[in-house]
């Protein structure tokens, strides 16, 4: 696979610059460095840049196994949200009721903050603060909207609820009965973020390390296919591939989502569709979906459903599912009609990294001088930049209120050992989607998934 076959984002990164098709040196022998970061997502990339904001002087090296933005961060949906998996009302009961605040509005900034440094360092990521419109197409999904509407407001978070008629002054989907709309999120596309953040790294100072493969995480020091880097700090930023580190397949469950992207859309039906301010849009069902209209007019658009592989798998041969993606097409046709004839020309898909939590977390311990961030169960655009900030401070010693969050230094619980992990999960996935068929079939709200919505995150 090149990396113009990741993606339809790297496809286009790729057309912009053929140069993005050719993979930086690797690694080449024993080296040293101050900063050693494992992973060149957003996470790892965020990372090194503000490290270097804060000290130019550090030695900063980041190693991948892949490319820099091969992973989530080249394929995801292109929301930079506020987004945080685990709830305001879960952090409080966990955290209290000012970390709760004080983390919701850490996740508020941090789209500002995105969309401010994308402008001044000119990363041209076709940012767009539309915000995000969530749908309520049955009885059930226009209860747990308002919910969420209510639960929001309690803790800072702007969100107005919408009956269909204000929905359609964003989109005009089927079957619309209420939704809500938020305009803490913004729309990009993924991979030209990540290559111009890795570009820009490197004009800071920064040595990125391509095809490179860590293969064990010590303090002090990264043992790598290609040499070992050894370092005053070690900074793990490998998301869903964390569980292919040694001693680490029970750290997180790589779960798999799955995108298409239609052919460019005519004027007259995106004139139906709407969606002309950026928006990015969902629907309240269980099985999370999730789309948004390409600067090129395209409808780009993914969900969950798509398989957990026994033992953690991470495979190229997973990103491509077509009973997965041709349900992908149903539901998008089944919200947008008018789409029907038109072609999707990709389809393509990626791991996201999911704690048995649900809690993302991030961290540094002192002591042995291992950093680390993730666990952001699809919602990583936004919190990778505030992890990035974080982790800086924390390296550099900076007492800051990010460095008092309350996912700093949070440990989520290990993954059962398979094949329970294999059976729990799956089991969740089906139980998800039959109680949105459940839902749609009788319009009342599925009580078997909200006696497992805790272990989901809920």
């Amino acid at each position: 696979m090149t990396v113009a076959d990741v993606s339809l984002w790297w496809e286009q990164v790729v057309a912009d610059d053929p140069e993005a098709a050719r993979a930086r040196p690797p690694l080449d022998g024993d080296t040293t460095a101050d900063v050693v970061v494992v992973g060149a997502g957003y996470t790892g990339l965020w990372a090194a840049y503000y490290l270097l904001e804060a000290d130019p002087s550090l030695d900063v090296l980041v190693v991948d196994a892949h490319v820099a933005g091969f992973g989530a961060s080249g394929r995801n949906g292109g929301w930079c949200s506020s987004l945080f998996p685990v709830g305001p009302d879960a952090l409080a009961r966990r955290h209290g009721a000012d970390a709760a605040r004080a983390m919701r509005a850490a996740m508020r900034d941090t789209v500002v903050e995105v969309g401010g440094v994308t402008a001044a360092e000119q990363i041209d990521c076709d940012f767009r603060f539309g915000g995000t419109v969530t749908l309520a197409r049955t009885a059930p999904q226009v209860e747990r909207v308002a919910a969420q509407v209510a639960e929001a407001s309690r803790w800072g978070d702007e969100a107005h609820l919408l009956d269909a008629d204000e929905v359609g002054a964003h989109l005009r989907a089927s079957r619309v009965l209420a939704g809500s709309w938020t305009p803490d999120c913004a729309r990009i596309q993924p991979a030209r973020l990540a290559h111009g953040l890795a570009r820009l790294v490197e004009q800071r100072g920064a040595r990125i390390a391509e095809g490179t493969t860590a293969l064990r995480i010590s303090p002090r020091a990264v043992v790598t296919d290609r040499g070992t880097a050894r370092c005053r700090w070690v900074v793990r930023a490998t998301e869903a591939w964390t569980t292919q580190l040694r001693g680490s397949r029970r750290a997180a469950a790589p779960v798999y989502s799955l995108m298409i992207a239609t052919e460019p859309l005519p004027a007259d039906v995106w004139a139906q569709i709407g969606l002309d301010r950026g928006q990015t849009f969902t629907d309240a069902r269980h099985l999370v979906v999730y789309g948004q209209r390409t600067a090129d007019d395209r409808i780009a658009f993914g969900g969950r459903g798509a398989p957990y592989h026994l033992g953690s798998g991470v495979d190229p041969a997973y990103d491509r599912v077509p009973r997965v993606h041709a349900h992908l097409h149903d539901a998008l046709v089944d919200l947008f009609p008018q789409v029907a004839p038109y072609a999707v020309t990709h389809a393509w898909g990626g791991p996201l990294g999911v704690p048995r939590d649900w809690h993302p977390s991030v961290g540094l311990d002192p002591d042995t001088g291992l950093g680390w961030a993730g666990g952001y169960v699809g919602d990583g655009v936004g919190a990778a930049n505030l992890a990035g900030r974080t982790l800086a401070d924390l390296v550099t010693g900076a007492d800051t209120p990010l460095t008092r969050l309350p996912w700093v230094g949070h440990r989520s619980p290990a993954w059962e050992p398979e094949p329970l992990r294999w059976a729990g999960i799956t089991a969740a996935r089906w139980l998800t989607a039959w109680s949105d068929r459940a839902e749609r079939r009788t319009g009342r709200r599925s009580r078997p998934y909200d006696a497992v919505a805790p272990l989901l995150g809920g």
